[in-house]
């Protein structure tokens, strides 16, 4: 086993990405903090810290790949004049206490699709067009569902990110559901693959029927005829995140989606209910997993696998709440002993 004082860094260095507070100093001096119900509490005590905010910012947004979002600044000035510095920041904002609030909060690992809350300024709820927020100061805003609004798929930074500087992308929004929600690896696409126009205004097609045209071409159909219809659900929001009825080009945007398995449903409440339904098991273990090698530094292994288990089964038992996943890792051989001495991982 590590002792108290490198439990102590190994506590903190996960869940605030800094060195160990007074209090687990205290408990590291006394020798108490391997008592596992000190270090349960302990680790529950640092959830509910402000310094959970590099858990956010440093788990989260990292594996769900919507970092740096507040230097997001190729978009077409002349057909986005608002998505300045100011309001980069806000959205960058939102989903950093989106994430904070989730581990603070202790939701369940589904809030991340199905919360009917997010966190606004007045800069951001314009931007969305949800009235009654005013002023600078950050609040959690509930019903915002009915806005088109609710947990990761409707945060602008994920639109936004995923889409060119003057048009939507379907390509990208599609892979990153693929392969950063649901965890499946795609192979890169061929060479010398024609180029879309790169903005909506500049063709007398869609963006969604020009993308179509991929899933007619044999070598590109195999990975567009995966990733396609996810992208589809999101042509309701523009290249910055907002909501919208029409293109840029004032066409009127499809979100009807049909997957291959023949699975039907429609925009992005429709992508939600489907994640939901038929992929919450794997959205779920993909949680574990991540969440174990960001504890660890390290890939998991296959040795990890019982561990991951264990994870996917306390939250079962607890609703699904994100702590029962931290205690979980916290208690465990792999977060507890010295890799290469008392712990070997290939065994």
């Amino acid at each position: 086993l590590v002792n108290d004082w490198e439990l102590a860094a190994r506590l903190s260095y996960f869940l605030w990405s800094s060195c160990p507070d007074d209090e687990l100093r205290r408990l590291a001096a006394a020798g108490t903090l391997r008592d596992p119900k000190v270090l349960a509490d302990q680790a529950l005590r640092m959830v509910r810290d402000d310094k959970a905010r590099a858990l956010a910012t440093e788990f989260w947004a990292q594996s769900l790949h919507v970092r740096e979002v507040a230097n997001l600044n190729e978009k077409n000035e002349k057909l986005f004049p608002t998505f300045d510095a100011n309001l980069r920041l806000a959205i960058s904002e939102e989903t950093v206490l989106f994430f904070l609030d989730l581990f603070r909060a202790d939701r369940p690992v589904t809030a991340l699709l199905d919360a009917d809350h997010t966190f606004l300024n007045e800069t951001l709820a314009k931007h969305y067009g949800i009235p009654g927020v005013t002023g600078p100061e950050w609040r959690r805003v509930d019903g915002v569902q009915k806005f088109g609004r609710g947990g990761i798929l409707a945060l602008a930074s994920v639109q936004a990110k995923e889409s060119g500087a003057s048009r939507t992308s379907p390509v990208l929004r599609g892979n990153w559901v693929v392969e950063t929600l649901l965890g499946e690896k795609l192979p890169k696409p061929p060479p010398n693959v024609p180029r879309l126009p790169e903005d909506e205004t500049d063709t007398d097609q869609t963006v969604r029927q020009l993308v179509e045209k991929h899933t007619r071409v044999a070598e590109c159909a195999v990975c567009h005829v995966r990733i396609d219809p996810f992208g589809f659900a999101f042509e309701k929001y523009d290249p910055i995140g907002r909501f919208r009825d029409k293109d840029l080009a004032g066409r009127p945007v499809d979100t009807k989606v049909k997957l291959k398995d023949g699975t039907e449903f429609d925009g992005l409440d429709g992508l939600r209910a489907y994640l939901l339904t038929k992929k919450k098991d794997v959205i779920v273990r993909l949680f574990c997993r991540r969440l174990l090698g960001y504890a660890l530094g390290r890939a998991t292994t296959v040795s990890d696998q019982p561990l991951i288990d264990e994870m996917v089964t306390e939250l079962d038992k607890n609703g699904g709440r994100v702590c029962a996943a931290v205690l979980t890792i916290v208690r465990s051989p792999q977060f507890r002993m010295v890799r290469g001495r008392d712990f070997d991982a290939g065994e």
